[in-house]
C-alpha cells in the first residue's frame, strides 16, 4: 500500500514537472530583464520572408541565432537577439535605440519593403508581437483583435498630413505595451500575457551635439512632427517607449486574443451548413443504396431458389470479371500505399492538434509533426502497397517497393527543390539551407525508405484473400456505355460532393497560410475530415454500383479517380482564391503559390482516392459475397 502511494506521488510529481514546449510559464521579478527577440519580415504580397537584420536596423554587438526546429526553418523563421532593453515594470519614454546614417541604397531597400507591405515580427516570452485593433461590427460588444506583427512603414498619400503621395515612410518609433498578470496567492513575480506594438514615424531632431543614448530629442513629448521619409541619404534615429499594463488575463488564456477570429459567426454557420447538407445527402445516398441492393439480393437469390432459367441482368452479370486485375496494377498499388501514408499522417496530426499538443506557442511544431509522421507512416504505406500489388497478381515486387518509397516523395521533393532555387535567388530567409535539405534527404532515404521496406515485407508475407467469386479465363466484352456513364464524365462528377464538403474550411486554411493568420480550429477540421471520408466513400460506392449495373467491370482505377478528382476542384478553387483574395505581383511569389498548392492538391488526390478505392473494394466484395453464383 505504501509502495503504491509512493508511486502515485512520483507520478503526480512528474506530471507537475512536465510541460509541453512553449507552455511552461515564467515569472519575472520587478526590474528583471525581459528579453525581446526579433524574428522576420513577412508580406502577403510577396510571400517571401526575410530575416530582420536583412535591412539595416540597429544591431547588437553580437547577433545570436536562437536554435530552431525543422518546421521553423521551413517557415523562414530566423529568431535572433536584439539590443532593446526592457525591465519588468520599468517604463521608458522615447528611449534612443541607435542612430543610423542610411545611404540612399539602404533607404531604397527600406522603401521597397514598405511598398511591398512588409510586417515586422518580434517575440517576447514566446508571445509574438501584434498590432491591436477594435472590431466594432457589433457596437454593443466591441471585440479586441490582434493582427500579427506590425507594419514596417506606410506609403504617403493626400489623406495623410505631412506626407507626399508615393513616398515611403519608416516606422522608427515604437510604443511597446506589455501586459502582465500577478497573483500572489499562486506564484511570485509577474507573468507576461500580452505584447502589443504601436508603430509611428517621426523625423527626430535634437539640439547640440549627438551624445548617443543621452541625447535629448526635441521631437519627443507628443508634439506633432514630420514623418521619416525613405528618400536619398537619411539620418534615422530609432526610439521606443515601454508601457506596462496589469491584465486580468491569466497566463493559460494569453493566446486567446491571438486565436480569436473576427468572422467567427460566419465560420460556425458555414461549418454547420456544410455539415447538414452533406449529412442529408449521405443519408439519402445510404437509403437509396440499401433499398436498391436489398431488392437486387432478393431478386437474384429468388431466381436461384426457383431454379428458373432466366438471363442474368445487372451487376451480377459481371461476377466472372469483377475481380479481374486492372491495367497497370503497379501504379495503382503505389498510389494506394501513398494514400494510406498521407491519410495516417493526417489523422494522427489532427488528433494530436485537437488534444492541444500542437500549440501555436510551439512555432513550427505542426509542420515538424507532419513531416515526422509522414516518414514514420512508411510501414503502413509499404504494407498496403505490397499486399494490394500481390492481390492483383502484379510482377516485380522490388519495383513496387522502390516506387512506393520514392515516387510520391520524389515528385514533392523535386517541386520543392526547384521552388527553393527561386526563393534562394530572392535571398529570402524562406530558402531552405542545404544542410536542412540534406537532413530531409536523410529522413527520406535513411528512415522512410527502410520503413517502407519493412511494411512491404509483411505485406508480401500475408496470404491472399479468397475471392468471393471466380475470375473467368476469357474477359467479357464491355457493352457500349451511355455518355453519362463514360469514365471522363462520371469521374468529373464524382469529385464535386467531396470537394463541397471541405471547400468552406479550405477557405480558412488558405487564409491562414497565405494571409499569415493563425488556424487553430482543429476540432472543426477533424469534423470536416470525418464528413469528407463519409462523402468520398458513399459517392464512390454509388458510382461503382451504377458502373457495375451498366456491365462495366473496370472499377479499380475509376474507384480511385472518382473521389480523387476532388483534388482538381481544390486546385481550381486555389486559383480562384489567388485572383480574388491575393495581390501577388512577383513571378517568384506566383510560382511559390501555385507550386505549393499543386503539392497540396497531390496530397488531397492520393488521400481521397485511397478512401474511395478501399470503400469501393469493400462494397464490391460484400455484394458479390452475398449472392449465389454457380
Amino acid at each position: 500500500m505504501q509502495r503504491a502511494a509512493r508511486l502515485a506521488l512520483l507520478a503526480f510529481g512528474a506530471a507537475d514537472a512536465f510541460y509541453l514546449p512553449g507552455v511552461a510559464p515564467r515569472e519575472y521579478a520587478a526590474g528583471e530583464k525581459v528579453e525581446l527577440k526579433v524574428n522576420k519580415l513577412t508580406s502577403t504580397k510577396t510571400q517571401l520572408p526575410y530575416e530582420y537584420y536583412a535591412l539595416p536596423f540597429c544591431r547588437p554587438a553580437e547577433v545570436v541565432v536562437v536554435a530552431e526546429n525543422l518546421g521553423e526553418v521551413l517557415r523562414g523563421d530566423r529568431i535572433m537577439n536584439s539590443n532593446y532593453e526592457l525591465k519588468m515594470g520599468v517604463e521608458e519614454s522615447c528611449k534612443i535605440l541607435c542612430r543610423k546614417q542610411l545611404t540612399s541604397k539602404e533607404s531604397a531597400a527600406f522603401a521597397l519593403r514598405i511598398e511591398q507591405d512588409y510586417r515586422v515580427h518580434w517575440v517576447m516570452d514566446n508571445l509574438p508581437s501584434a498590432t491591436k485593433y477594435i472590431d466594432e461590427t457589433n457596437p454593443a460588444k466591441p471585440v479586441t483583435i490582434y493582427d500579427l506583427g506590425f507594419p514596417l512603414g506606410f506609403r504617403g498619400s493626400e489623406g495623410i498630413p505631412g506626407t507626399a503621395a508615393g513616398t515611403s515612410y519608416l516606422n522608427n518609433h515604437l510604443l511597446l505595451t506589455i501586459k502582465f498578470h500577478k497573483d500572489e496567492s499562486s506564484f511570485q513575480g509577474s507573468r507576461i500575457v500580452g505584447f502589443e506594438v504601436e508603430p509611428s514615424s517621426i523625423k527626430h531632431s535634437y539640439t547640440g551635439e549627438w551624445k548617443g543614448a543621452e541625447t535629448k530629442l526635441s521631437t519627443c513629448g507628443g508634439g506633432s512632427s514630420a514623418p521619416l521619409a525613405m528618400k536619398g541619404d537619411v539620418d534615422a534615429i530609432f526610439t521606443y517607449d515601454v508601457k506596462w499594463e496589469f491584465s486580468d488575463i491569466k497566463w493559460a488564456s494569453r493566446w486567446d486574443t491571438y486565436l480569436l477570429m473576427g468572422d467567427e459567426q460566419i465560420h460556425w454557420f458555414s461549418i454547420v451548413n456544410s455539415l447538414m447538407i452533406v449529412l442529408f445527402l449521405s443519408g439519402m445516398v445510404a437509403m437509396i443504396m440499401m433499398r436498391t441492393l436489398h431488392r437486387d439480393f432478393n431478386r437474384y437469390n429468388a431466381i436461384e431458389a426457383a431454379e428458373e432459367v432466366e438471363e442474368e441482368t445487372g451487376w451480377k452479370l459481371v461476377h466472372g470479371d469483377v475481380f479481374r486485375p486492372p491495367q497497370n496494377p503497379m501504379m495503382l498499388s503505389v498510389l494506394v500505399g501513398t494514400g494510406v501514408q498521407t491519410t495516417s499522417m493526417a489523422v494522427i496530426t489532427m488528433v494530436f492538434a485537437v488534444l492541444g499538443f500542437l500549440s501555436p506557442a510551439n512555432r513550427g511544431g505542426l509542420m515538424t509533426a507532419m513531416l515526422l509522421l509522414f516518414v514514420f507512416m512508411g510501414v503502413p504505406a509499404g504494407y498496403a502497397s505490397a499486399f494490394l500489388h500481390k492481390s492483383l497478381k502484379g510482377a516485380d515486387w522490388r519495383k513496387n517497393i522502390v516506387l512506393t518509397a520514392t515516387f510520391f516523395p520524389g515528385v514533392v521533393f523535386s517541386i520543392f527543390f526547384v521552388l527553393n532555387f527561386f526563393v534562394w535567388g530572392e535571398q529570402s530567409s524562406g530558402a531552405v539551407p542545404f544542410g536542412t535539405m540534406f537532413a530531409l534527404l536523410v529522413m527520406w532515404f535513411g528512415i522512410s525508405m527502410p520503413l517502407v521496406f519493412l511494411g512491404s515485407y509483411f505485406g508480401y508475407r500475408r496470404k491472399n484473400l479468397d475471392l468471393p467469386v471466380r475470375v473467368n479465363q476469357i474477359p467479357r466484352q464491355v457493352p457500349e456505355q451511355v455518355w453519362y456513364m463514360r469514365p471522363a464524365f462520371s469521374i468529373t462528377v464524382g469529385g464535386v460532393l467531396p470537394f463541397g464538403a471541405v471547400f468552406i474550411e479550405l477557405f480558412f486554411i488558405l487564409s491562414s497560410i497565405w494571409l499569415h493568420q493563425f488556424y487553430y480550429v482543429f476540432g472543426f477540421l477533424l469534423l470536416v475530415f470525418v464528413i469528407l471520408v463519409i462523402t468520398c466513400a458513399e459517392i464512390t460506392m454509388v458510382m461503382c454500383y451504377f458502373q457495375l449495373c451498366a456491365e462495366d467491370y473496370h472499377w479499380w482505377w475509376r474507384a480511385f479517380l472518382t473521389s480523387g478528382s476532388s483534388a482538381g476542384y481544390m486546385f481550381a478553387y486555389s486559383a480562384f482564391y489567388f485572383f480574388t483574395k491575393l495581390e501577388m505581383t512577383k513571378l517568384t511569389s506566383v510560382l511559390l503559390y501555385f507550386g505549393y498548392m499543386f503539392i497540396g492538391a497531390l496530397v488531397f488526390f492520393v488521400l481521397t482516392g485511397t478512401i474511395g478505392f478501399y470503400s469501393c473494394y469493400w462494397f464490391v466484395w460484400k455484394i458479390f459475397s452475398a449472392i449465389k453464383v454457380d
